[in-house]
């Protein structure tokens, strides 16, 4: 298979120049053998992962019984509810003891990637976010002076499992309802809120949902976002991150809707923002509407204010660690500035779409995320 060098001897002698480039070939040839069955193996490893992913559906396809695959579905998923259940309730309980909270953040991680258009990074971050809450870089206080470690201040109560629910053949239907059954259950342990850990942007559907139904009407909505996110089904998926909105809007989940931190916004993003009288602030307008959103005042009238931060509405200069790179965004200070001086009930939050695969080395983009969280924490419990 390679050009093998012959060995010198009395009858043989090759010019020095020519095995050089004997030599030079069959190295060559050796580093594509190499390659190719390499790339040969991790094919097979996607496909191994591609089986394992969609084992449920051929099942159902080689005609196993439909009700032996929703038993087991709905045993790991009341399985997945129970588990949450139990710890909201033990944290409930917790804080309740120690007594003087009005409202106490509590995190929920939803780590779900699968609704992205590019990349599937963001399912790996509800942990790095958490990590970096409690690095020993930074204390603990939050910069209007709320202490994180007091439990009335902040609980977790875990994450959704995601991908072993879906390695169950649930499908997004499905999964949408759990995750808006675990925000529920979160929010029956008073004085717990959610605070959720995405994970892309489709999360932030069920997850409004859940706080609309389970308060009893819609909610005003702050949404900082590079995109609109309300595209009615992009590429075909209702569910996709790049959807959320749409869905929300639909639903009668929100009354007003704020979408600060524009800069990729399509046709369709403006009509369908226009359709749903969507107060829409694009970045080339910010100098503009700087001193307006800054002095938000929202919820009157309705059941409280929910709160969305895509990470991505932040310039990549502040976080890198995104998916979908928009340079021209927020700085960090300007979010703040916003968060900080909004008048209003925050009954919910989420942050989303930090990609880890994508931060610096140095985890730079978690840290932003996790300060994000430390300030909505600060805004949500009293």
């Amino acid at each position: 298979m390679f050009f093998l060098p012959l060995k010198p001897n009395s009858s043989t002698q090759l010019p020095p120049t020519t095995l050089q480039v004997i030599f030079v070939l069959d190295s060559l040839c050796l580093c594509i053998f190499i390659f190719i069955f390499i790339a040969s193996k991790l094919q097979d490893m996607s496909s191994l992962g591609r089986r394992g992913i969609h084992f449920f559906h051929r099942l159902n396809a080689a005609n196993v019984p439909t009700d032996l695959l929703e038993k087991g579905q709905n045993r790991v998923i009341d399985a997945s509810l129970t588990l949450i259940r139990e710890r909201a309730k033990l944290k409930g309980e917790l804080v309740r003891a120690v007594g003087g909270a009005v409202a106490t953040t509590s995190l929920l991680g939803v780590p779900l990637g699968h609704n992205s258009s590019f990349l599937q990074g963001p399912a790996f971050a509800p942990p790095r976010i958490r990590e970096a809450i409690w690095c020993g870089s930074t204390n603990s206080a939050t910069e209007e002076g709320k202490e994180l470690k007091d439990p009335r201040v902040l609980t977790d109560v875990g994450d959704v499992p995601v991908q072993e629910i879906r390695d169950c053949g649930v499908d997004d239907d499905r999964l949408m309802n759990v995750i808006s059954d675990s925000v529920k259950l979160v929010m029956e342990e008073a004085p717990l809120r959610p605070l959720v850990l995405g994970g892309d942007h489709s999360i932030s559907y069920p997850v409004v949902r859940a706080v609309s139904e389970k308060l009893g009407g819609p909610v005003d909505i702050l949404h900082l976002d590079a995109h609109p996110d309300i595209y009615h089904s992009f590429e075909g998926n209702k569910y996709s991150h790049a959807s959320s909105f749409a869905r929300i809007m639909e639903g009668g989940y929100a009354r007003r809707l704020l979408q600060v931190g524009l800069r990729s916004i399509t046709t369709e993003g403006r009509e369908q923002g226009k359709r749903f009288g969507v107060e829409q602030f694009e970045m080339r307008t910010f100098s503009r509407d700087r001193e307006f959103l800054e002095n938000l005042k929202l919820g009157e009238g309705v059941k409280g204010v929910y709160i969305s931060i895509d990470v991505d509405s932040l310039d990549p200069a502040f976080a890198p660690g995104v998916s979908h790179i928009e340079p021209g965004g927020l700085s960090f200070r300007d979010v703040l500035n916003i968060l900080h001086n909004l008048q209003g009930n925050v009954v919910a939050a989420d942050v989303v779409e930090f990609n880890p695969q994508r931060d610096t080395v140095d985890g730079m983009t978690a840290m932003v995320a996790a300060k994000l969280v430390r300030e909505l924490t600060a805004k949500i419990s009293k």
